[in-house]
């Protein structure tokens, strides 16, 4: 059984329209197939959820850079550990969000580096530093297990990264923004689910794809790494020797990437 881990933006979604329409193609034959398509993603559970229903996916999904997994209830047979809220399982790991603040605020002190938190935002401002219509701003403001943050002052932020892990913290970087969070990270959260996969279906085979630095872990935790192009490109396939990388960026390359496993 095949599994298929991917990163939404810049990876299935274009970095600045945020289309999937030209990985219809590969979308439309991993539904027929009935392949388990499972977000990866720093974005928010709203946000996600309004991907889902879009894209029309009705699969687990982990959110915040690995902070949480979502399972659908009665997704997988057997009783599921974690909480359950609404309609899902919720497996966590990230550090709940009110005390990420307070360790972001006292690095930023601490290291003399001044930032703008993402909470600090409002929907509006969230909007246009993102090119987000106000309603996914919105949806993107509503975060639980991960603080973006922008740096005022570049030259400050070794000692504001060196504060954060002195914290107890991680730090990870995706677009534009910073990122503090917890314990958690992607990869973690790709082997949780991997083994909630297992151990209903047996051994299964996964497919991961990322276009980010942030994407590196949780592709090595994958059969079958899959850079999509971009700015981070040569990078990541430094640190995955063995991961191919499209040719193409965003949509068209996740299409062409997708399709490529099929015709194997």
């Amino acid at each position: 059984m095949l599994i298929i881990f991917t990163d939404l933006d810049g990876t299935l979604l274009d970095r600045d329209t945020y289309s999937w329409q030209a990985a219809l193609p590969a979308l439309s034959q991993i539904r027929d197939r009935s392949i388990p398509l499972v977000f990866v993603t720093s974005k928010t559970r709203g946000e996600v959820e309004f991907w889902r229903r879009a894209i029309q996916n009705e699969h687990p999904f982990i959110v915040e850079n690995g902070g949480a997994a979502f399972i659908p209830e009665r997704y997988f047979p057997e009783p599921m550990p974690g909480v359950r809220r609404d309609a899902y399982h919720v497996l966590e790991w990230g550090t709940p969000y009110a005390q990420l603040i307070a360790d972001l605020r006292d690095a930023s002190v601490a290291s003399r580096c001044p930032i703008t938190a993402f909470h600090e935002l409002a929907v509006e401002e969230v909007a246009k530093l993102c090119d987000l219509p106000l309603e996914q701003a919105r949806l993107a403001s509503q975060r639980e297990y991960d603080e973006p943050f922008l740096v005022r002052e570049e030259s400050r932020v070794p000692a504001l990264l060196a504060a954060i892990e002195a914290r107890g913290r991680k730090w990870t970087k995706g677009g534009r923004f910073w990122h503090i969070v917890g314990a958690n990270d992607k990869e973690v959260a790709v082997r949780a689910l991997t083994a909630l996969f297992e151990r209903t279906y047996g051994p299964v085979v996964t497919a991961g794809l990322g276009d980010g630095l942030n994407d590196a872990a949780f592709l090595q935790a994958t059969t079958t790494p899959i850079i999509i192009q971009s700015d981070a490109a040569e990078i990541l396939s430094t640190r995955i020797p063995r991961a191919l990388v499209t040719a193409r960026p965003g949509p068209q390359g996740w299409n062409e990437a997708v399709l490529s496993m099929f015709r194997r």
